[in-house]
């Protein structure tokens, strides 16, 4: 673990912007609202995931709208997403989206691709599933053309307003090994998903070969940037945090269980388990991310509360108790509007 001088790890939270109740605009101040207090916290980045097909409790369909509103009401932190659907976008028209909001929010912008997985939303954007990694692949090449400000599709065309400095600030979710080398061979920084889906072994032992494999495909000058995405929820104590999550994360191991990703008839803990989850109190949690496999070699911990779906006054406290006792109880330290944020370390 790094904490001295001015080695740190960036410290992230990523919503998948969902609520209890049909009330979707209140869901959406609501995670705007966790965007603000985050900022205020030090958090260096807020990401969303894309969900073009509400799942328990809503999602967000449009995240580069949502990051444009987040981008007016903050003042430091990063903004990205974690990721977007890449087959079912535009690149082009995704690179201007993904400008602007960067000239909006003055070079803040970190953008996370992945190929999704819902059948369903590739049929309503008239795409075929079976071709997620093709698309992914091709996309990804225009989304950094377009973003290096380089001609696309066709000659003379370049997108407005003119990209900077995205070179170190695409991002690629990924799900084995090698789709981890691919995505260090093409130069994206790697997303870990809080789950290893399909596999009986603990996450973070299925994902340290994937970051491995990653970073000895690195062929970059600069460093490669590994963001591991957790569920973290601190509490009072390990009840009281059991009582907030345990239903909400049963109820989606069993879900995904329908569909494979899980072995069926999921006990609580075992759920639990499956979801790579750290909860209870903070000095417990830390304790536990000490133990964490792929943590020692992210630059990026993305800590989120997603499958639970808490009430916002929990997710606001859940979010001060890990900015101000579990994060710095791990080397990290709250970025400060007055100084550069540090190159990011590893923990």
């Amino acid at each position: 673990m790094t904490t001295t001088g001015t080695a740190r790890f960036r410290l992230g939270f990523l919503t998948h912007v969902q609520g209890r109740g049909t009330d979707q605009a209140r869901i959406y101040r609501n995670a705007q609202d966790l965007f603000v207090a985050a900022d205020e916290l030090g958090f260096d980045v807020g990401w969303v995931a894309q969900h073009h097909v509400a799942a328990g409790g809503g999602g967000l369909s449009s995240p580069w709208t949502f990051l444009a509103h987040a981008a007016a009401r903050t003042t430091r932190i990063r903004l990205g997403t974690a990721i977007t659907v890449l087959p079912l976008e535009d690149p082009v028209r995704l690179a201007e989206d993904v400008a602007t909001v960067d000239a909006l929010s003055g070079g803040r912008v970190e953008i996370g691709v992945g190929s999704g997985y819902n059948a369903v939303e590739y049929a309503a954007f008239g795409q075929d599933v079976a071709r997620k990694r093709e698309l992914t692949s091709q996309n990804l090449d225009v989304l950094r053309q377009a973003l290096a400000n380089e001609e696309v599709r066709t000659p003379g065309f370049r997108i407005q307003p003119a990209s900077t400095g995205f070179t170190d600030r695409i991002w690629q979710g990924v799900f084995s090994e090698g789709g981890a080398a691919y995505a260090a061979a093409g130069g994206s920084n790697l997303l870990l998903n809080r789950a290893a889906y399909g596999f009986d072994s603990p996450t973070d032992e299925v994902q340290r070969p994937w970051a491995d494999a990653f970073l000895a495909a690195w062929d970059r000058p600069r460093r490669p940037r590994i963001g591991l995405s957790r569920f973290v929820f601190p509490a009072k104590d390990r009840r009281t945090a059991l009582r907030q999550i345990s239903d909400d994360v049963h109820g989606a191991a069993l879900r995904m269980s329908e569909g494979g990703a899980f072995p069926k008839g999921l006990s609580v803990e075992e759920a639990l388990r499956r979801f790579h989850s750290f909860y209870g109190a903070p000095e417990e949690i830390v304790e536990a991310l000490r133990r964490e496999r792929v943590l020692p070699v992210a630059t990026d911990l993305i800590t989120q509360f997603n499958p639970a779906i808490l009430d916002q006054d929990a997710a606001l406290r859940a979010l001060e108790l890990i900015a101000t006792e579990v994060a710095p109880a791990l080397g990290w330290q709250p970025a400060t509007a007055a100084g550069p944020v540090p190159e990011p370390a590893g923990v």
